[in-house]
Order: structure tokens, then C-alpha cells, then sequence
């Protein structure tokens, strides 16, 4: 029996690493190929067929809406299943997504529950769910959250793949870590650079933005019950600028700290490494960089 192939696109590393790994623990017997962009998804679709395309919207040379016109274009392509993996949920990009003849979209940032669902659906109505299925091994590995698993789960524990994209040693931490303080230095931050929502799987919550690269946010959110967490998948909404431009964002969190010098502060200090690779979001970092007009000073309860 054929194995049942998947086709996972996007340019962040870091987010095809979260993919995979929900596909290869709650689908064994499932094929992967990967892609970092919708040019390299349209040669490899062009050699060999698969089930499944599992794709990013905005990624470099082809964007996923580009890859998922040309595939329905193609007579072999014209009825394989296409889920947008994408944070661009707005109704607008949803109803462009569903002319063009997506299949479903799972919007970023997403948990292992919400992608074992849209791929199962996809699957079965491809008639494909259950010669998957019976291959998979009698055991099948648990469907928890995926992103608070640990790195080495994350990149299914190839050394060499721990060794090329992974965010650095210390993003290793446990997934459930203790709020450390910050350190003293922390607690004087610099002038805020505006506002943000920050998406997690569990919810949003607004941020301030304290320091901005083109590497990684550092934010100041309120506490909550629920705490974040290390290596947790997430999107920065950003909106800044006269014409009020919005860019989001997609990335993780590198670390969590408290704020204040304390270890019950109200306010948590978060690092925000980014994973896009798109070059207009990256021309949107730097033009907000450069903009660096400081707002009044942020301190908590303001």
C-alpha cells in the first residue's frame, strides 16, 4: 500500500518543525515533503504527486494564494486537498483564499488539536484517512499541545536539525518554566515603540513593545492565569505609522520573564523571535526600526 503523502510549505523553519512533528505523532504512517516557498512547493509538485498541501501564505518568490491558483490550474492538482497555514485570517483574505479553491485554513498561531482536526477532515474527504490510519503503528502517540513540547520534540530529535534551526541552547528551558525576575538592568526600559497584540494559541493579549529588531520583539504584557510559554508558537500583530499599517508577525518565544525585579510582578517581560523570511515584513521591520519615534515611557498600570 502507498504511503499517504504530505506536502508542508513555509518559509519559517521553525514553523514547518511544529508541523511535522503534529503529523508524524498523530499520523505514523505518514510521508512528509517540505518546501520553503511556493516556487520550490510548484518544481516538486511538478515531479512527484501528493494527498496533502499543508501551506503558508505569505512566504518569498511565490506566495501560498500564487502556489494554491497555479494548483488548481494543473489537472492533477485541480482536486488535491490545500490548507492555508497561514495568520492572515482577515474575512477578506479568507473569501480570496476560498476563490482561488482552497480546501480549509487553519490560522497561526495554532495547536496540535486544531491541525490533527483540519488534517483528518481534509484526509477523509480525499478518501485517504483510512489507509492512513492503518498503517500507523497500533500505538499512536498522545495528540497534547504541541507547542509547549520541548525542542528536541519539536525538531523530532535529529541532532543535525537541533544543530542548523534551532532558536539558540537556551530556548531548551521546560516548556512549563517559573517566572523568573528580570534582570535589575530590565526593570529601566527604554521608551516604548508602541503597541501590539500578541496571538498565542490559548488567547491574545496586548503588549507594549520595548525593543524592536529585526531578530526579535521585546514585550511587556499583563499577567495572567494562564502563563506563556517558552517555545510557544505566536503571532505579533503590529500596527504602526500614519497610514496605520499592520504587519503580522510569526514567531516564538524565546523567554519569559518578570518585569519587575520580583518574582510575583504584575507585568511580564517576553522575547519575541521572529521566524518570517518574507521579504515585505522584513522591509517593515526596518522602515518601523528606522521610524524610531518613542512614545511616552512605559510603566506598569499606566
Amino acid at each position: 500500500m502507498s504511503k499517504v503523502s504530505v506536502l508542508v510549505v513555509d518559509d519559517a523553519t521553525f514553523i514547518r518543525d511544529l508541523v511535522k512533528k503534529g503529523l508524524r505523532d498523530n499520523f505514523p504512517g505518514v510521508q512528509i515533503e517540505e518546501a520553503i516557498n511556493g516556487r520550490k512547493a510548484q518544481q516538486m509538485l511538478s515531479r512527484q504527486v501528493v494527498d496533502l498541501i499543508l501551506c503558508d501564505w505569505e512566504m518569498p518568490e511565490m506566495s501560498g494564494l500564487e502556489l494554491l491558483t497555479w494548483c488548481r490550474e494543473q489537472d492533477n492538482l485541480k482536486t488535491t486537498p490545500f490548507i492555508m497555514v497561514t495568520s492572515r485570517g482577515d474575512k477578506e483574505n479568507v473569501v480570496q483564499a476560498i476563490q482561488a479553491g482552497v480546501s480549509d485554513y487553519i490560522g497561526k498561531p495554532f495547536s496540535n488539536e486544531q491541525l490533527v482536526t483540519k488534517v483528518k477532515k481534509a484526509l477523509q474527504r480525499a478518501g485517504k484517512l483510512q489507509a492512513l490510519m492503518s498503517s500507523a503503528p497500533s500505538k499512536m502517540l498522545s495528540t497534547g499541545g504541541l507547542a509547549n513540547d520541548s525542542l528536541a520534540a519539536l525538531t523530532g530529535g535529529k541532532a543535525e536539525v537541533v544543530k542548523t534551526s534551532a532558536p539558540t541552547p537556551a530556548a531548551a528551558a521546560p516548556a512549563a518554566p517559573s517566572i523568573a525576575p528580570a534582570p535589575a538592568a530590565a526593570s529601566k526600559s527604554p521608551a516604548g515603540r508602541g503597541q501590539g497584540q500578541l496571538r498565542l494559541p490559548a488567547g491574545s493579549m496586548a503588549c507594549v513593545i520595548k525593543a524592536l529588531s529585526l531578530k526579535e520583539a521585546l514585550l511587556v504584557v499583563k499577567r495572567t492565569e494562564q502563563l506563556p510559554q517558552v517555545l510557544e508558537s505566536a503571532v505579533l500583530d503590529l500596527e504602526q505609522g500614519e497610514a496605520a499599517e499592520t504587519a503580522r508577525l510569526n514567531g516564538y518565544l524565546h523567554a519569559v520573564a518578570a518585569f519587575e525585579p520580583k518574582s510575583d510582578s504584575e507585568w511580564l517581560q517576553l522575547t519575541f523571535r521572529f521566524v518570517d523570511r518574507d521579504p515585505q515584513k522584513l522591509d517593515y521591520l526596518s522602515r518601523l526600526i528606522a521610524r524610531g519615534t518613542a512614545q511616552k515611557h512605559f510603566s506598569p498600570g499606566a
